[in-house]
């Protein structure tokens, strides 16, 4: 069985029992379960299947804050990615690199597979920015260090915000710069 499913939805494995998706890949689902933590797991793996609301456990529906905090833990420090959508203007775009030299092919890819590839790398700069902040060894004058640039990289990264949705969600860098 084949699942294409979304972050959040509850499955049960029959090894590890119920969990929910905490994170999607090309081929595999990152997995929260309850008894065994993160696992990955195939997406084609005949021992996931879908929970349908119906059959949901106490245990396992809760919408608390409680839930809501843990997805964000587990999104912050895993590096697992947030839903950011595509600008409704560039839905179903082609990117084209055109080079100088017309003797050669234009480059094409769809918008929302080089705007997935630029989120993702704002979520592992996100990653590093916490794994710096918590670094036990790297005294506070590093760890400042450090952090300007990738405030600088997210000043170089501020020319893709036109793709972005929600301003909220854009690159930031140096107001000065």
């Amino acid at each position: 069985m084949s699942l294409t499913l979304g972050i959040g939805t509850r499955l049960q494995h029959t090894q590890y029992g119920p969990g929910v998706i905490t994170g999607l890949r090309y081929a595999t689902y990152a997995i929260t379960f309850i008894h065994h933590g993160t696992k990955e797991i195939d997406k084609t793996d005949p021992a996931l299947e879908e929970i349908i609301p119906d059959n949901v456990t106490e245990e396992i529906e809760t919408h608390s804050d409680v839930e809501k905090s843990l997805l964000k833990i587990l999104r912050l420090w895993n590096g697992l990615s947030e839903t950011v959508p595509l600008g409704d203007r560039w839905k179903n775009g082609t990117l084209i690199l055109q080079p100088g030299d017309t003797t050669l092919k234009a480059k094409e890819m769809p918008i929302d597979v080089f705007f997935h590839k630029i989120v993702m790398l704002r979520d592992r700069l996100r990653v590093m920015e916490q794994q710096i902040n918590a670094h036990k060894v790297l005294s506070d004058e590093e760890k400042v260090n450090l952090q300007q640039y990738i405030t600088r990289i997210y000043g170089s990264l501020t020319s893709f915000n036109v793709l972005f949705r929600n301003k909220e969600q854009w690159f930031v860098g140096d107001k000065g710069d």
